[in-house]
C-alpha cells in the first residue's frame, strides 16, 4: 500500500486478489483496486467504512481531487474506499488491448460475462472481509452502482448496514427490449427539449448530419457518421449536457479554400464524446447487465429503434424534420466505426446472443429486506426509468426514495454534498 495526501484527504492505494469466477475461487484471480480516502484531521481513528459503486458499467471510481462534491460530506464520519469495479481503472482493465490474452472472441466472451453486477459484488464481500473484519458497511450506488447495491440486497444484505442510491433503482424483470422502449420517447422529449431551448440547433443539427452522410470524414481513425453524431444525444442526460451539446455544434463549420468543411474542432470534440476508448465495457456489457434468464439481449436497443422510425436520421434528412439524437444505446455499428471497439466486435456478438445469464435480483428477499436504504429517483431521468425505478423501490421492504427534478441523472455530482446529506437523513429515519 502506498498513502499520499491531496488537501483535506489522506488517500491509500489498495488491492485485493478476488477470484475470476466466484464459483472457483481457488481457479484463476484477478486484481481489483480500490482508492481509500480518510478525512486528513481523522486518518488515526476507527471510523465506519463507506464503499462506492461508480456507474457504467465500464467506468472506474472518479478521480476526486481533495474533498470535492459529495466526498467531502461522506469524510466527516467515513474511512471511503472508491472502489474501481472489475475490468475498470486499475482492476485488471479489460479492453481491445488486453483481451486478447485470454484467446479469442469466444474466451473473450465467456471472460466477460464474469464482469457483471454478481461478480462485483461477490467481490465487495471479499474485499469488506478484510477492510471492516467483518463489520457490515455503507454502500454507496450510482447509476449502474445502484444496480449493483440492489443486487448486494438480494445476494448478501449481511454485508450491509445501510444503503444510498442515487439514479439507480432498476427494474428487478424486465428484458433489455423492455429497456429501450420505455427509453427511446424519454430520449425524444430530452432532444425535444434541447431544441426548445437552442432552436438554432436544429438546422445545425441537419447540416452537420447531411455533411457526415456525404463526406464520412475520419478522425484518429474514428469513423464518424450521422448515427455516430445522433449519439451525442447522451450528453442530454446530465445537467449541463445541453448546453455542452450546443457550444460543441456551435462551432461546427469553418469556411476553407475548398468551401465550407467540418472543423477540426468538431471532429475531435466528436470523436472524443462518441470514443469508447476509455471505457470500452460500457459498450460490450451494456445490454447484458439486463440479460436474466435463458433470453438474448440480441442487441435489444437497435432492434427497438426500429419502432421509433422518427429517429432515423436519413429518413429526417429526406425531410423537413429535425435529427433526433438517441443517447445511452449500444449498436452494432458502434463496433464498426470506433477503433477501440473494432477488434471486439465478434465478442460483443456472442455476448449479445448468449442465453445462460443468471438471475440478478431476488424478489421475496427484497420483500423482507432489514437493511435501510434510501434512494434518489431523478424524475427526469433520461438514463432509467422512473416508472421501473419507483416500482423496484415499492418491491424493497423499507427502502425511502427522494423524487425530485431539481437534478438530472448526475445529481450526486452536480448536487453532491446535498443528494448525500438527503439521503443519510432518509435512510436514518432524521427527514
Amino acid at each position: 500500500m502506498s498513502s499520499y495526501r491531496q488537501p483535506g484527504v489522506v488517500l491509500t492505494d489498495r488491492r485485493f486478489t478476488v477470484p475470476l469466477d466466484h464459483s472457483d475461487p481457488g481457479g484463476e484471480q484477478i486484481e481489483v483496486y480500490g482508492r481509500e480516502a480518510v478525512a486528513a484531521s481523522r486518518a488515526g481513528e476507527e471510523l465506519p467504512w463507506l464503499v462506492y459503486l461508480e456507474g457504467g458499467p465500464g467506468f472506474g471510481a472518479r478521480r476526486f481531487v481533495g474533498t470535492e462534491a459529495w466526498l467531502g460530506r461522506a469524510l466527516r464520519e467515513f474511512r471511503v474506499l472508491l472502489l474501481d469495479q472489475r475490468g475498470t481503472g486499475l482492476s485488471t482493465p479489460a479492453n481491445r488491448q488486453t483481451l486478447p490474452l485470454r484467446g479469442g472472441p469466444r474466451e473473450q466472451a465467456d471472460y466477460l460475462a464474469h464482469f457483471r453486477s454478481d461478480s462485483i459484488v461477490r467481490d465487495c464481500e471479499l474485499i469488506r472481509l478484510q477492510l471492516t473484519g467483518g463489520a457490515p458497511w455503507t454502500v454507496l450506488g450510482q447509476s449502474f452502482g445502484g444496480f449493483c447495491a440492489v443486487r448486494y440486497l438480494s445476494a448478501a444484505p449481511e454485508g450491509l448496514k445501510e444503503v444510498l442510491i442515487t439514479g439507480g433503482l432498476p427494474s428487478l424483470d424486465a428484458h433489455a427490449d423492455d429497456v429501450y422502449r420505455a427509453a427511446y420517447p424519454r430520449i425524444e422529449r430530452k432532444v425535444a427539449a434541447h431544441y426548445t431551448r437552442y432552436p438554432q440547433d436544429v438546422e445545425r443539427a441537419r447540416a452537420i448530419a447531411a455533411y457526415l452522410a456525404e463526406h464520412r470524414p475520419e478522425s484518429a481513425g474514428h469513423r464518424l457518421t450521422p448515427e455516430g453524431f445522433q449519439s451525442l444525444g447522451i450528453l442530454l442526460g446530465t445537467g449541463s449536457g445541453s448546453h455542452q451539446l450546443h457550444y460543441l455544434l456551435e462551432n461546427a463549420f469553418v469556411r476553407t479554400p475548398h468551401g465550407t468543411e467540418l472543423s477540426d474542432t468538431f471532429q475531435e470534440a466528436m470523436r472524443s464524446a462518441a470514443s469508447f476508448a476509455g471505457h470500452p465495457l460500457y459498450a460490450l456489457l451494456h445490454e447484458a447487465i439486463y440479460g436474466q434468464g435463458e433470453r438474448a439481449t440480441d442487441w435489444a436497443a437497435e432492434r427497438v429503434r426500429g419502432e421509433f422510425p422518427q429517429f432515423d436520421a436519413a429518413t429526417a434528412l429526406k425531410g423537413d424534420g429535425p435529427v433526433l439524437f438517441t443517447g445511452e444505446t449500444i449498436h452494432p455499428w458502434h463496433f464498426d466505426v470506433d477503433p477501440a471497439l473494432r477488434p471486439l466486435r465478434e465478442t460483443a456478438e456472442l455476448l449479445a446472443q448468449r442465453t445462460d445469464w443468471p438471475v440478478l435480483y431476488d424478489p421475496e428477499r427484497l420483500n423482507a429486506n432489514q437493511v435501510p436504504v434510501a434512494a434518489a429517483v431523478y424524475h427526469d431521468d433520461m438514463y432509467v426509468d422512473t416508472a421501473d425505478s419507483l416500482r423496484t423501490a415499492a418491491a424493497i421492504r423499507g427502502l425511502r426514495t427522494w423524487v425530485t427534478n431539481e437534478y438530472e441523472h448526475d445529481g450526486v455530482r452536480a448536487g453532491g454534498l446535498r443528494v448525500l446529506d438527503r439521503l443519510l437523513s432518509l435512510v436514518r429515519d432524521e427527514a
